[in-house]
């Protein structure tokens, strides 16, 4: 099920943790109010608020700032839903309330769709070069969005056509160089056994930054390789060597996969891309018209 999905029936919007989140991104910007508003005695009158796209390309984020400009008083509505991909100068929500709330959610909302934009459209850059050659890798997201955005850039990297490679450490198995430096050397393969048999149900994930380490590695039952730096060549070459010996471990090589070389990646060998790349595109732009409303 898709996370987009997840959230319309889970309903998040209403009342759940993403509300009290969005709440907190208000308490942010405005601790105490919005002190320019009140001073410019514009408390109590009406206004309309309209976000239009500035450049084409995937959108995201729609529903937590439509949500949050519900919170804040504002009728307001999508126009598009996350993941639609929209032409210059298109609607992609409108709302109207109290001048008040209005101006008090407009930032926090604009800059929450500008920056889930561009990590859409970040993950879209890379699957489309992927997709114009008639390849099917998957290109799957880390953790590594910045502390406190997992909860919308998830949803983000989705948008744009990627998917997510790990939620969080809590459900997924990856054994790091960095845990196995804290365990014994000869207890290193009797632990990596007990781990698969305690958890049946979940592959197991290690990562190596070496070849002759991932070939040991895959003899031994792993069944994912996280490739840490590997470079295509190297890719390829782990490839040919698993297949010479029968094993069908699959590859994800991460660190550094980006737009520019994800092709290289996939033509390697490689059965998915891990990237931390579409955290870190440009945000998108939107254009924000505020105005009187019909009672204002």
């Amino acid at each position: 099920m898709s996370l987009a999905l997840y959230s319309a029936l889970s309903g998040p919007w209403a009342g759940g943790l993403e509300d009290e989140r969005l709440r907190a991104l208000l308490r942010e910007d405005a601790p105490h109010g919005d002190l320019s508003t009140r001073a410019l005695g514009l408390t109590g009158r009406a206004a309309r608020i309209r976000f239009q796209a500035r450049g084409a390309g995937v959108v995201a984020g729609i529903e937590a700032a439509t949500r949050l400009l519900q919170l804040c008083g504002v009728a307001a509505q999508p126009a598009v839903a996350s993941g639609a991909r929209v032409d210059d100068g298109a609607l992609l929500l409108a709302g109207q309330g109290p001048a008040e709330g209005v101006l008090l959610g407009w930032k926090v909302a604009q800059n929450l769709v500008e920056a889930a934009s561009g990590m859409a459209r970040g993950a879209a850059a890379i699957v489309a070069v992927l997709r114009a050659e008639g390849l099917d890798t998957p290109l799957a997201c880390t953790r590594k969005a910045p502390p406190g955005t997992h909860w919308w850039a998830a949803q983000a990297i989705e948008a744009g056509g990627a998917v997510m490679h790990r939620l969080g450490l809590s459900e997924t198995l990856l054994v790091f160089p960095e845990h196995l430096a804290l365990l014994p050397a000869e207890e290193v393969v009797a632990r990596l056994q007990a781990l698969r048999r305690q958890q049946p149900e979940k592959r197991l994930v290690v990562e190596t930054g070496r070849e002759d380490d991932a070939l040991a590695w895959a003899r031994l039952g792993v069944e994912v390789l996280q490739l840490e730096r590997f470079t295509p060549e190297a890719v390829a070459r782990l490839r040919q060597a698993l297949r010479a010996e029968g094993l069908t471990t699959r590859l994800a090589p991460a660190g550094g996969v980006n737009r520019s070389n994800a092709l290289a990646y996939a033509r390697a060998g490689a059965d998915l891309l891990v990237s931390s790349a579409p955290y870190f595109a440009p945000p998108a732009e939107v254009q924000v018209h505020i105005s009187p409303s019909d009672g204002g």
